[in-house]
């Protein structure tokens, strides 16, 4: 029986290393569920096809590789508010949820067995119709005074655009845990940390204590890092009302969800888009 731990997954992708000929992405995609294809061909450019295609393979591998269901059994719905949620009982992880972000070249995804979690990636770009400064002060209103001036008094404007993508990303992350929509809330949750390691949040100065956040760094290109990848773990109880009515169980007793809160943080694994279409051929 597969154990809590090896319910926490952190998974990958880099884009740019597939470059599909038509007919390959024709036959990945006819591999995903009838019903999801109009989420991948509704996109014109290409890259955002692979972008939404890479997101829907991870969550049905994901599933499968986890809860070992058949992949036809599968059945992945969302929120209104976009967050996805699986429509299954597992009794060994009633709350089984997982949740995938995509920005440039990459596409994650992470899941958990108890807390809800929230991915959130962003690559370093450096804006080009506006000064970095132009730039992060359009966002000023969602970060608390001690966020804004850690982010304004950074150093150099590199810095300051890194520490700008550090702090959304962990917001974005939270969000997305809870299920509230891209920007509702933003605001209202405040990040403190030291060196980026031991992050804390308050939500309205309330220290949340039942919430634990990691910032990842991956990736490199003229010595700074290229990709931040925010994880956020986050009670039940605090779900949006849309997704928490997706829930099997939201009351856990404080031994149930410190065991969940404290389960190792694992590293995440790149996989190949080509890994992803084997599985997928394999379960069919």
């Amino acid at each position: 029986m597969l154990s809590m731990e090896e319910a926490v997954k952190r998974w990958v992708v880099k884009l740019s290393k597939w470059d599909p000929h038509p007919s390959d992405f024709s036959f990945a995609l006819s591999l995903l569920p009838s019903h999801e294809h109009s989420s991948v061909t509704r996109f014109v450019k290409l890259e955002d096809r692979k972008r939404a295609l890479v997101s829907r393979m991870l969550q049905y591998v994901l599933v499968h590789d986890v809860l070992q269901i058949p992949f036809p059994d599968i059945v992945i719905k969302r929120t209104l508010e976009g967050k996805p949620y699986l429509e299954y009982d597992d009794l060994r992880f009633p709350n089984f949820n997982f949740n995938v972000s995509h920005h440039g070249d990459y596409v994650a995804i992470a899941s958990e067995p108890v807390c809800l979690v929230g991915v959130d990636i962003v690559s370093y770009d450096v804006p080009q119709r506006e000064s970095i400064t132009e730039f992060v002060q359009l966002f000023s209103s969602y970060f608390s005074c001690l966020e804004w001036n850690n982010i304004i008094m950074a150093g150099t404007s590199d810095d300051v655009l890194i520490e700008f993508y550090r702090y959304w990303s962990l917001k974005e992350a939270y969000v997305k845990a809870i299920g509230s929509g891209v920007s509702e809330g933003l605001n209202k949750v405040e990040f403190s940390h030291t060196r980026w390691t031991d992050i804390s949040a308050k939500v309205n100065g309330k220290v949340m204590t039942q919430w634990r956040f990691w910032l990842f760094e991956l990736g490199e290109r003229h010595c700074i890092s290229t990709l931040k990848v925010s994880i956020a773990r986050v009670h039940p109880i605090s779900a949006a009302m849309s997704y928490k009515r997706t829930l099997k169980k939201v009351d856990f007793t404080e031994d149930e969800y410190t065991q969940g809160l404290h389960l190792p943080n694992v590293d995440f694994v790149e996989l190949g888009i080509e890994q992803l279409i084997s599985t997928l051929q394999k379960t069919l």
